[in-house]
């Protein structure tokens, strides 16, 4: 078994950023400005995918009472649209590619370390899978049978605390070199 050094991190950096980073459940009535949402979306179109064939299509909602009509779409873990001040589903093109799945699923997590670094809290909601979730979710949004929603991410000013990774009590007994 490989041994970890206790880390060092500089402010700012990737693994910083990745040990505050948490899922955020409740958030405060402020919105979210264009610009910051505009920034997210940036950095999930420079996610990679395969072949670079784009399989995503983001859409935006910033009407509350839209979000909170999400809210109901599984009985649970969709709590946090009651409270969330934006949301950006997730939703892909399986034809396209036979990674799609994967790739949204990228794009989706460049949207929730851009939403941390911009000071915001974020959350994945799990759509794919789920008919009933993804039914109403496209109902709500006007998104195509033919394309696949995997999740809808929740964003928002964070109206919780949750404490940040320990680098101490990471599971590195989960990394395997060579065998497992």
């Amino acid at each position: 078994m490989r041994v970890f050094y206790k880390l060092k991190c500089n402010m700012g950096s990737f693994l910083e950023l990745c040990q505050h980073r948490r899922s955020i459940r409740h958030y405060t009535a402020q919105p979210v400005e264009q610009t910051k949402i505009d920034y997210i979306l940036r950095c999930a179109l420079m996610a990679p995918s395969g072949k670079r064939l784009n399989p995503w299509e983001f859409v935006v909602v910033t009407d509350t009472n839209t979000i909170r009509a999400m809210a109901p779409c599984k009985e649970y873990g969709a709590g946090m649209l009651e409270t969330a001040m934006a949301a950006i589903v997730v939703a892909v093109d399986q034809s396209k590619s036979s990674t799609a799945l994967f790739d949204g699923a990228i794009a989706a997590e460049h949207m929730l370390l851009a939403a941390e670094e911009q000071g915001l809290g974020a959350c994945w909601c799990h759509i794919v899978g789920r008919e009933q979730a993804e039914t109403l979710i496209k109902k709500l949004t006007g998104i195509p049978q033919e394309l696949t929603v995997i999740s809808v991410i929740t964003l928002g000013y964070k109206d919780e605390e949750r404490k940040n990774y320990d680098l101490d009590k990471l599971l590195y007994e989960k990394i395997h070199y060579g065998k497992y």
